[in-house]
C-alpha cells in the first residue's frame, strides 16, 4: 500500500521549547533570521576586505555604508537611529576606529559631533559595490529572485523589527 498522507511538517528552529507556541513559525523565522545575518556580517566583512580594508567588523562596515549614503554628515544619534542600535558606545569605538583609519573624518557642528566618509572611504565603498555587483548581484540574477517579493520582503523584516522593540520595552517592564 502506498502511503500518500503527508508527515506534519516540523518547523527548521535552533530552540525547540520556543517551537512550542501558538506561532511555532516565528521560532523557524528567527533561527532562519539569525543565520541569515551570520551569514551576512561574514559576506560584508569579506566583501570589504576585498575591496581593500582590513581589520574592520560588520558595525564599521555598516557605518561605514551609513556614512556614504547620500554623502551627507550624520550625527551620531542619526547612525543610531539608521541601524537601530540603542549601544552608542559601540558606534562611537566604531567611528574612532574608522577615522584612524583613513576612512572617516568628523567635526563639531554646534554641540554635536558629526561624521562623514573621507575620499578614502568613498572609493573604499565604491570597490565594494563593484565586488557585490560581481560575486552576490550576479548569483541573485541567477537564481531569479523574484524582486517584488524581496521588497515584500523587506517591509515585513521592518515592520517585525518593530515589533520585536516593542516586546522588548514591554520585558524592560517585567
Amino acid at each position: 500500500m502506498n502511503d500518500t498522507s503527508k508527515k506534519p511538517r516540523r518547523p527548521i528552529v535552533s530552540s525547540a521549547h520556543l517551537a512550542q507556541s501558538a506561532v511555532p513559525e516565528l521560532s523557524e523565522m528567527e533561527f532562519a533570521l539569525n543565520i541569515g545575518v551570520n551569514a551576512f556580517h561574514r559576506w560584508i566583512v569579506r566583501a570589504m576586505m576585498a575591496a581593500g580594508a582590513s581589520e574592520i567588523s560588520p558595525l564599521e562596515v555598516q557605518i561605514l555604508h551609513v556614512l556614504y549614503h547620500r554623502e551627507r554628515p550624520k550625527r551620531l544619534a542619526d547612525i543610531c537611529l539608521m541601524l537601530n542600535l540603542e549601544d552608542t558606545h559601540t558606534v562611537t569605538y566604531a567611528l574612532k576606529k574608522l577615522e584612524r583609519g583613513g576612512l572617516v573624518k568628523s567635526a563639531r557642528q554646534g554641540k554635536e559631533k558629526i561624521a562623514e566618509v573621507t575620499a578614502e572611504g568613498r572609493d573604499l565603498c565604491e570597490r565594494y559595490r563593484e565586488i557585490r555587483e560581481e560575486c552576490l548581484i550576479a548569483s541573485i540574477e541567477m537564481l531569479n529572485v523574484d524582486r517584488e517579493d524581496m521588497a515584500k520582503l523587506a517591509g515585513l523584516l521592518r515592520a517585525l523589527s518593530g515589533l520585536y522593540d516593542q516586546a522588548a520595552r514591554a520585558a524592560t517592564s517585567l
